[in-house]
């Protein structure tokens, strides 16, 4: 099977990863090793930007979201790709990353990027969220993590929730498709 092009750049934060990548599709890659993000890797982001575009596809976990959100605080216009965890997973021993991801996960993840919102307007209210039960109940975490994985933007808590969703101009009506297909859909009063 021919392996899609990718003319962005992905930044990645291992060797692994970049193995990975290239065994999905043809791409150009930048490794953060790590969360210190050196200046010299962030000035090679920005022109690779500015050049190419990038793709920001770290691990789903602490360390990959703290790299995120350097990234986007340095390099506006950049687009994120999402694996949830459990495609993260390693099958035996090692930590959660892209490098354990199976080719079908990286294909989804890079065929539904995001881009930042340029306004810092929440477009999805705290009312919408306790109404749908995705804040203020038992089970809203529990939701929250469901709706993250199937929109594939990562686990967040409520607060977080609101934040990114509006980040990723992921609107309502968005939401409650994505909820009525998990069959979550309905309303708390």
């Amino acid at each position: 099977m021919k392996r899609p092009k990718i003319k962005e750049v992905i930044v990645v934060e291992g060797k692994k990863d970049t193995e990975k990548i290239h065994l999905a599709v043809e791409a150009s890659t930048i490794e953060t090793q790590g969360m210190a993000l050196e200046e010299e890797t962030l000035a090679l982001i920005e022109h690779a930007q500015k050049k190419h575009g990038v793709i920001v596809f770290t691990d789903p976990d602490y360390p990959g979201e703290s790299i995120r959100k350097k990234i986007n605080a340095r390099v506006p216009g950049v687009k994120h790709a999402f694996i949830r965890v459990d495609e993260g997973l390693p099958k035996h021993k090692g930590t959660l990353g892209i490098e354990h991801a199976s080719i079908e996960s990286i294909h989804e993840a890079l065929a539904g990027l995001y881009e930042i919102s340029e306004t810092d307007d929440l477009i999805i209210s705290k009312r919408f969220l306790r109404k749908h039960g995705l804040m203020g109940d038992k089970d809203s975490k529990k939701l929250r993590m469901k709706l993250g994985e199937e929109l594939r933007i990562g686990y967040t808590n409520s607060k977080q929730l609101q934040k990114r969703l509006s980040l990723f101009n992921i609107s309502e009506e968005k939401v409650l498709a994505t909820l009525d297909k998990l069959g979550e859909a309905g309303e708390n009063e």
